[in-house]
């Protein structure tokens, strides 16, 4: 039996339990998160939305959230070697063996994309691997595909005072953005043209489990030089092949 403590933090006590609750059970609603904090659901709520914030959670179309990608960098996942990265990690480096391009598994982390591991290329002209990095969301051809899949009141609440200034022609403006994630939908991919880093395009695609939960993006960085506007539709089959070919093992995580 643990110790009881002599004072506890309330805030840091509840945000704790939900981690362990979600280390334990891996999919929590807000009602049932509330029910086990004994606090009221927009309490449960606020505390789920900071986890996501910070990378301990993600949620699902259904709005229940799952364990995010710090529980794996961690070691906190439920089913040891059964992470998202080890799940995709294969899928990653085949995906790169046929397209000769570097490619990143991405997950959404408040307005960051953030980039969980990644394959790199080995051409001397290569997008180097940026594994561990995160970058504005809206400048990002992962983070985009993970926008398009909230609904417009959530886009709202992520951004309530507009987007953030980025480097180069990254959209500037709420009302342009909705317009590349409204295509994005349409496409079944969204692509970024040199708005994180000149000379790159990427190209990603929502990454889902069986059930149809959101669980990431596949997403390929590529030098304009080598990538053409007419080869972006066959590289986002290619991601969708991959997507497909990892879902049943998302699953398991």
């Amino acid at each position: 039996m643990q110790n009881e403590v002599p004072y506890r933090i309330e805030s840091v006590d509840n945000a704790l339990r939900l981690i362990l609750l979600l280390r334990d059970r891996s999919r929590v609603g807000v009602a049932e998160a509330a029910r086990e904090l004994g606090v009221a659901p927009s309490t449960a709520h606020r505390l789920l939305q900071m986890l996501r914030f910070h990378g301990f959670a993600v949620q699902d179309p259904t709005r229940a959230y799952r364990p995010g990608p710090v529980f794996a960098d961690l070691g906190l996942a439920g089913r040891p070697g059964r992470d998202l990265r080890s799940v995709v990690r294969p899928h990653l480096e085949a995906l790169c063996a046929e397209l000769q391009e570097t490619v990143h598994l991405v997950v959404l982390q408040g307005t960051a994309a953030r980039f969980v591991d990644g394959a790199e290329a080995t051409h001397g002209l290569r997008v180097g691997s940026r594994a561990g990095m995160s970058l504005p969301a809206h400048s990002t051809s992962g983070g985009k595909v993970l926008l398009a899949q909230l609904s417009p009141a959530e886009l709202t609440a992520l951004y309530p005072r507009g987007l953030p200034a980025t480097y180069g022609p990254a959209v500037a403006d709420l009302a342009a953005l909705r317009r590349q994630l409204t295509a994005a939908r349409r496409l079944g991919y969204a692509v970024n043209r040199e708005e994180s880093e000149r000379g790159i395009i990427g190209v990603g695609v929502c990454l889902r489990d069986s059930a149809g939960r959101v669980r990431g993006a596949l997403a390929v960085g590529m030098p304009t030089a080598r990538c053409p506007n007419s080869r972006v539709p066959s590289v986002a089959r290619a991601l969708h092949a991959a997507a497909d070919a990892v879902r049943a093992g998302l699953d398991e995580t």
